[in-house]
């Protein structure tokens, strides 16, 4: 009965291990397969959109750990450049903690927000006021309809949980803020209809190629940093991209300690499992 019993547990992780490898390679394949493979038509779309570049984050893979004081540039590239338009509506001022920031700096930055919408208790009136850290970083436009307007009709998605719901993640932010350039002669030259129209711009990493946002990050310096670090247009996106990286999931090093634990407790059980087993059979001959 055991002999069945540790069978079956073997067949189920090797079922499990399966799976997971042809998932990957499945993967693997679809994202390194030539477009033209695919039997869809040629398109502008297809011929120039771009991978996205390795952002070389420290968060990155399974051993990831953040940089906080890459996090807290991020954040204020975030704060004096993205949050113009963008907004962070599912992070709290008080998780700005886990960057590193004292609970007197998590007040301060809260306080430097004086949008925070609120009644005025006196007439009952909408007001606003300066935020706390229970609060949650407020929204860039009061709707949707004065974000089309400041926008050219497109409406500038909130940053929350960005580098999750893109493909390529913070690599994928990276590239799009580096990406920004003059729209190449050899697409015009196999592709004429398919010029910039005016009010977008051109960007081999986004879907379409042409994006409604200007390119936010223009020139070095634009965000002075107090570090030290040379606030180049790549390290700055290199930076919001590592910050939206920990807003998407901020308990990223947790996670995978607990990962990394699970993996060696199984390895443990199966050697275990495998000593018991040869150790009940070890008279039978098989």
């Amino acid at each position: 009965m055991v002999r069945w019993i540790a069978a079956l547990v073997g067949l189920a992780f090797a079922g499990v291990l399966a799976i997971a490898l042809v998932i990957t390679v499945s993967g693997v394949v679809s994202d390194s397969t030539p477009k033209i493979w695919t039997g869809a038509p040629k398109t502008a779309e297809t011929e120039f959109h771009k991978h996205p570049r390795d952002a070389g984050l420290s968060s990155a893979g399974v051993f990831g750990k953040f940089d906080k004081q890459q996090l807290q540039r991020g954040f204020q590239v975030y704060k004096e450049v993205c949050s113009a338009c963008h907004s962070l509506k599912y992070v709290a001022f008080r998780d700005l903690a886990g960057l590193g920031y004292s609970e007197g700096q998590v007040k301060t930055i809260a306080a430097s927000f004086d949008n925070i919408p609120s009644i005025n208790p006196d007439t009952g009136e909408v007001a606003t006021r300066k935020g706390v850290p229970a609060d949650h970083f407020p929204l860039a436009f009061a709707n949707d309809i004065a974000a089309r307007a400041a926008n050219n009709n497109a409406i500038p998605p909130d940053l929350s949980y960005m580098t999750r719901a893109r493909h390529g993640g913070a690599d994928y932010v990276y590239s799009l803020l580096t990406g920004y350039q003059d729209q190449p002669a050899a697409l015009l030259k196999e592709f004429p209809d398919a010029k910039t129209p005016n009010g977008l711009h051109f960007n081999p990493y986004f879907a379409n190629l042409n994006i409604a946002m200007p390119p936010p990050l223009r020139s070095e310096g634009q965000v002075q940093y107090s570090d030290g670090t040379k606030p180049t247009v790549d390290n700055m996106a290199r930076d919001v991209a590592a910050f939206l990286v920990w807003t998407a999931d901020p308990n990223l090093e947790t996670r995978h300690q607990y990962g990394f634990m699970a993996v060696i407790f199984l390895l443990a059980s199966s050697l275990l499992a495998f000593g018991a087993y040869r150790n009940v059979w070890r008279d039978v001959k098989h």
